[in-house]
């Protein structure tokens, strides 16, 4: 409700007071230049409208959350009482992982099997096969199922399903693809292996990361140019929503935009706009959004060890998106305004230090907090020892585990949904991160939206420079980072903790990876025909040559001959070009 002008005027002159005889002799006192806090009041938050600004969880503009209470929550006490350990079904995929071969991955996913897990593969896949490379090109080498799984094929791709049979068959659990230029390929590769196996494709579920325009702006995988990587894109989309109607489209990744150095207005701004990209493809090419909105998901933001503004970042990051579907591509359905994420807040991987890593139990509790704060399940992520090397330990899982369940089953930090709404200081924070995210969106959008602002560097530039300062304010002590550069001292503990590492990354695999890949590799080109393999290229080069075709059909075709990854990206490299080192 909004206050009257004479109560806001009242306050606002009490506060000048308080600020003369209260707070100015205390600064002078401690001969500082200015008070180190703020104190906030109705007077921040002139014409707030609860209604308007924050309404209720499940309900336009979602604000206060997604929903009335999460699925998960409903089931908290009684999984507590089973010791169920967090398992859900099948529902959702399994933790994110591979690496090796096809043959290591298939493994792996056994072992978890055999340790109760009945979910769906989560594939990490290895930068090669993300570049769109085979394992035997120059460019590979070094490189072969070092982190994640090499897939060369659709026999790489049967393989790696072998585990998933009889109540785990393809059809009935959720797998997960983080690849983003060649998608379409494993896409492609998903829906020859579902047609061998006899499992409808309208029952396949899913999410691939398919999220190109982040890879141009944060990690640097993309293929091909902006605009090719964009009808690529659509094609998958009109593909999913005609074929894989169960499928999730894309997973947008404004956390690899903050890891990358993005500063926190940065990756809401520049999430939001590469979403407006990916909605633009689908009205373009005649979907309605009420469809295909509702299957867009996030993988997540970034975050940070600030809670205060995590919490707020989200709260924002809801309205601005549900306003964007709603009063832009007029969207209808509540499901398709919401943003649709694993996780809300937390602290990133780049919060975490190498040095005394025990203090990053502290730090992904600090995490969990805002989670729990901002609408998600509070966990403890990432584990204490993410800065030491690829994959975690069983302590440090275990310690992530536990904090979780401490927040929710002894701190009780789910029970009220949105703790914040209404607050003076959150409310006003959460309108401040809304409009410097707002402005950034209308300096890009005046480029001509996130292609344009890819295609003259200036999202990528953005975050590099951003990256660069944030490292300056560390360096000059602007930044804490405790143990980092304050509290080094002498007299400061080294704690450790012994590490039981995960067998199944056997260190023999990974060193033995590249030979027997390029081992099976060789045997495919070997066993092939040769004749079907020119066949179905030449039919992708044509489709792709043509704007208004999909090229979904053809890749399929290309699959089924056993035309590899780097064939098939090859041929659209020579059609599309290659994307261009971007100039920072």
């Amino acid at each position: 409700m909004a206050r009257s002008r004479d109560e806001i005027d009242r306050i606002e002159a009490a506060k000048r007071t308080w600020q003369e005889e209260v707070v100015d002799p205390r600064v002078q006192r401690f001969k500082i230049p200015k008070s180190p806090v703020r104190f906030y009041t109705p007077a921040d938050q002139r014409d707030f409208d609860f209604l308007e600004k924050v309404g209720f969880p499940g309900q336009y503009p979602f604000t206060a959350g997604n929903r009335a209470f999460e699925g998960w929550r409903a089931h908290a006490e009684a999984a507590a009482r089973l010791g169920a350990g967090g398992s859900y079904g099948t529902s959702s995929s399994g933790r994110y992982s591979g690496y090796g071969t096809a043959e290591d991955y298939r493994d792996y996913l056994w072992e978890m099997q055999a340790l109760g897990s009945r979910r769906g593969s989560n594939v990490a896949f290895d930068l090669a096969t993300q570049c769109g490379y085979d394992s035997d090109s120059p460019n590979a080498m070094g490189e072969v199922g070092r982190v994640g799984v090499a897939v060369d094929s659709i026999r790489d791709f049967r393989t790696i399903y072998e585990p998933f049979t009889g109540e785990l068959e393809v059809d009935k659990v959720a797998s997960n693809f983080t690849i983003n230029a060649p998608c379409c390929v494993i896409l492609a590769m998903l829906a020859v292996l579902a047609e061998e196996r006899g499992a409808p494709l309208e029952r396949i579920r899913g999410t691939p990361q398919n999220d190109i325009l982040k890879e141009f702006i944060a990690r640097g995988t993309q293929i091909f140019p902006p605009r090719p990587s964009m009808r690529l894109f659509r094609d998958t989309l009109v593909f999913c929503r005609t074929h894989l109607p169960a499928m999730n489209v894309n997973s947008i990744g404004g956390y690899h935009i903050r890891e990358a150095g993005a500063t926190r207005v940065q990756d809401l701004a520049f999430s939001m706009v590469n979403g407006i990209a990916y909605l633009q493809e689908g009205v373009d090419a005649g979907l309605e959004v009420d469809d295909f909105a509702a299957k867009f998901t996030f993988n997540s933001f970034g975050g940070s060890m600030q809670v205060y503004h995590e919490v707020a970042f989200q709260r924002a990051a809801r309205r601005m998106w549900a306003r964007i579907l709603k009063e832009r591509f007029g969207a209808t359905h509540p499901k398709a305004m919401i943003i649709r994420q694993p996780i809300t807040a937390h602290i990133g991987c780049t919060s975490t230090t190498l040095q005394r890593p025990l203090n990053n139990v502290a730090r992904s509790v600090v995490g969990g907090m805002a989670a729990a704060m901002s609408g998600g399940m509070p966990s403890a992520y990432p584990p204490y020892d993410e800065p030491l090397g690829l994959g975690h330990s069983r302590e440090s899982l275990q310690l992530s585990t536990d904090a979780t369940r401490i927040m929710v089953y002894e701190a009780g930090l789910t029970d009220v949904v949105d703790p914040w709404a209404g607050s003076y200081f959150m409310e006003s924070l959460t309108d401040e991160i809304e409009a410097e995210a707002q402005a950034e969106i209308e300096r890009i959008e005046g480029m001509g939206g996130a292609v344009a602002a890819i295609e003259n560097a200036y999202m990528p530039r953005a975050v590099a420079r951003s990256a660069y300062e944030r490292q300056q304010r560390i360096e000059r002590q602007e930044d804490f980072v405790v143990g980092v550069n304050c509290f080094t001292g002498e007299n400061e503990l080294e704690l450790s903790i012994e590490h039981m590492a995960h067998e199944f990354y056997d260190p023999e695999h990974l060193r033995t990876a590249e030979e027997r890949q390029l081992a099976k590799l060789a045997e495919l080109k070997r066993e092939r025909s040769e004749s079907a393999v020119s066949r179905s290229l030449a039919a992708l080069e044509i489709q792709a040559k043509d704007p208004e075709a999909n090229v979904m059909p053809t890749l399929i075709e290309c699959v089924k001959s056993e035309a590899t990854l780097q064939e098939m990206c090859d041929v659209m490299r020579g059609v599309f070009g290659e994307a261009e080192p971007i100039k920072l």
